[in-house]
């Protein structure tokens, strides 16, 4: 069986990039900042403490003395002779994100369920592409500009703009 297309006419996907982690001022919640690798979109994800210090390891190239879950789970994948080929963040429901890891085991493509937050550390440890539905930051721009008195547009502005004092160069 060959790997699915990873975008098509019915589910178009953008690729992103993690541009950064920071707190959110509010509430003290990590949030990671995903940005299209063209930069027209920027996507905020709030996610937990663990995992964005999970995360941020990865993003600092932090040695660990033994193996951290993530890391763990890149092994089990490696071991069972599969590979993660991409990540594809699919929905958001009540606001919760969900994602999928897609996996090539000999060929056949798998794909697992997974939290965005733990996906994003298992697609920097495994050095594969990170995406998103155009449904996904559609969702997203609709929902901040309905949300609070700033645009949607501003919100990107401002996102985009934050440099790396802002982001806290990956520290949790």
């Amino acid at each position: 069986m060959a790997t699915p297309p990873i975008s098509d006419a019915a589910h178009p996907v953008i690729e992103m990039q993690i541009r950064g982690l920071m707190l959110d001022p509010d509430t003290n919640r990590p949030i990671v900042i995903l940005k299209d690798v063209a930069g027209e979109s920027v996507l905020p994800i709030w996610v937990g403490l663990f995992e964005a210090q999970a995360i941020a390891f990865e993003l600092e190239k932090t040695p660990m003395p033994r193996p951290m879950t993530h890391d763990l789970l890149r092994n089990v994948i490696g071991g069972l002779n599969a590979r993660l080929t991409r990540i594809v963040l699919t929905a958001i429901q009540q606001d919760t994100y969900y994602a999928v890891l897609w996996l090539d085991q000999q060929g056949e493509a798998v794909a697992i369920d997974a939290r965005p937050s733990d996906a994003i550390a298992l697609a920097l440890r495994s050095d594969c592409p990170i995406y998103v539905s155009r449904e996904v930051l559609e969702h997203t721009k609709n929902t901040a500009a309905g949300a609070s008195n700033i645009s949607a547009e501003d919100l990107r502005r401002w996102l985009e703009g934050l440099n790396d004092d802002d982001l806290g160069r990956y520290k949790m």
